[in-house]
C-alpha cells in the first residue's frame, strides 16, 4: 500500500542540521504515526513520503520554507505569566507551548523572565534551519473514517 492522504503511516527518522542531530523518533522508541493529508508534520516531509510503501528507506533534505519557516527576526512579544502552564520552571532558552485563543497552541522560545512577565521569541526553534531526515517507513494502512474525522492518526489504544 503506497503512502497517500488518508492513509495512517508508521516510520522512524532522525532529523539532523548540518550533521548535528535535532530529532529523532529513535529516541522516543517508537515510530511517529501520522495521518497524511492534514497537517500531522511539516510539508516537505510528508510531501516526500507520499509513494512510498513499508519498507522504504529515504532521504530528504527540506528548506526552511518547507520545515518550519525562514527565521523572522524581532518576533518577539512580552507574555503575562498567566498565559503559561508552570512558568517557575522557565529559564532562558526553555522551549513551552503557548496557548492562544486567536492561534492555538504554538511553540515559542523564552528569552527572559520577569516578574509577571516572559518575554518570547514567536519563531519555531528549527525555523531558518534545513533539515535533512533519514526515515524508514514501517507501516502504511487505510485510515479509519474516525481518525479522517479527528484529523490525526490513532494509536494501537484508539483515540
Amino acid at each position: 500500500m503506497k503512502v497517500e492522504p488518508n492513509k495512517v503511516v508508521s516510520f522512524h527518522y532522525r532529523a539532523s542540521d548540518k550533521g548535528e542531530e535535532v530529532d529523532s523518533s529513535h529516541a522516543r522508541g517508537e515510530p511517529l504515526l501520522v495521518l497524511i493529508g492534514h497537517g500531522s508534520i511539516i510539508p516537505g516531509l510528508e510531501k516526500a513520503l507520499i509513494g512510498h510503501v513499508a519498507g522504504d528507506r529515504l532521504e530528504v533534505s527540506v528548506a526552511p520554507a518547507e520545515a518550519y519557516g525562514e527565521h523572522r527576526p524581532g518576533w518577539t512579544q512580552r507574555v503575562p505569566k498567566k498565559y503559561f502552564q508552570q512558568p517557575e520552571r522557565l529559564r532562558p532558552g526553555s522551549v513551552t507551548t503557548l496557548n492562544s485563543r486567536e492561534s492555538g497552541p504554538r511553540t515559542v522560545v523564552v528569552l527572559k523572565v520577569g516578574s509577571s512577565v516572559i518575554d518570547v521569541d514567536f519563531n519555531h526553534p528549527l525555523a531558518g534551519r534545513t533539515l535533512d531526515f533519514e526515515v524508514e517507513i514501517t507501516d502504511v494502512r487505510d485510515a479509519t473514517p474516525e481518525e479522517i474525522a479527528h484529523r490525526h492518526a490513532h494509536g494501537p489504544q484508539g483515540h
